[in-house]
């Protein structure tokens, strides 16, 4: 099998980095931990479980997933989030492909647990993601903070069975917190573009999140958490263009 370099990015995850590196051991020759200066026990727990751990000032999600990237010993690449980790069938999917592998990338889908609840529409899910792939065949690319890694000269790509857990959030609160943090963070990202978009339309805008989570993608079937995630992501996205708006107010 390929020997397999798995990155992770992490700031103040101690509640969670455990499970990520233990779920990767019997796959990783190597796990590389990047810390953006956490104040928790992340650094101590990920030393404690064999991992090396590199310290850097948080880059951006993108520029701090290229960085991570880079530090990997070995050809072949996983790249998770702390809050991820694999099931015994990815793993076991991940181990064959190593064997024999005939795509310089992998998808796979990602399953997200949103206040102890595993969500299976609200269009979070199957939540595809290339996150296995040759240290050189691509590059984190997006706008932050919304990543992806992209493969050179559009090359295909395979898929793994097995999803990919995502512990998101563990209370609403938390998911409304990220949403201000994040909005925040896109809106700064679309200023430094010059997108611009009429204030009349950041409603619309939310309007028509909140319809596609849950009426197009059935978020009206995971039940009360369905509501709260069409609920958010409609905010999430009012706020974005609210920011921007209040950038371009600033700047003229």
């Amino acid at each position: 099998m390929h020997p397999l370099s798995v990155v992770i990015i992490t700031l103040n995850e101690e509640r969670n980095i455990e499970r990520c590196i233990k779920s990767v051991q019997a796959l990783a020759d190597e796990v590389v931990v990047v810390d953006s200066l956490s104040t928790d026990r992340t650094r101590e727990i990920a030393q404690r479980l064999g991992a090396r751990v590199i310290e850097q000032a948080f880059l951006g999600h993108i520029e701090q997933k290229n960085f991570a990237k880079d530090q990997a010993k070995n050809d072949w690449v996983l790249s998770l989030d702390a809050d991820e980790a694999l099931t015994q069938a990815l793993e076991a999917s991940i181990s064959s492909v190593l064997e024999n592998p005939q795509y310089t990338g992998y998808r796979m889908n990602r399953l997200t647990n949103f206040c102890g609840q595993w969500i299976k529409h609200s269009g979070w899910y199957p939540d595809t993601k290339l996150r296995l792939f040759r240290k050189e065949a691509g590059r984190w690319q997006g706008t932050n903070p919304h990543d992806r890694f992209d493969l050179d000269d559009n090359a295909p790509s395979g898929f793994l069975k097995g999803d990919l857990l995502h512990y998101s959030f563990y209370t609403v609160e938390e998911h409304l917190a990220q949403i201000e943090k994040f909005s925040s963070i896109a809106a700064k990202a679309k200023f430094d573009k010059g997108e611009s978009l009429p204030p009349i339309m950041h409603r619309i805008k939310a309007f028509a999140k909140f319809f596609k989570a849950y009426v197009l993608k059935l978020g009206f079937l995971d039940g009360y958490y369905g509501w709260v995630i069409a609920r958010n992501s409609a905010k999430a996205t009012y706020l974005k263009y609210q920011k921007l708006h209040q950038l371009q107010r600033q700047a003229s």
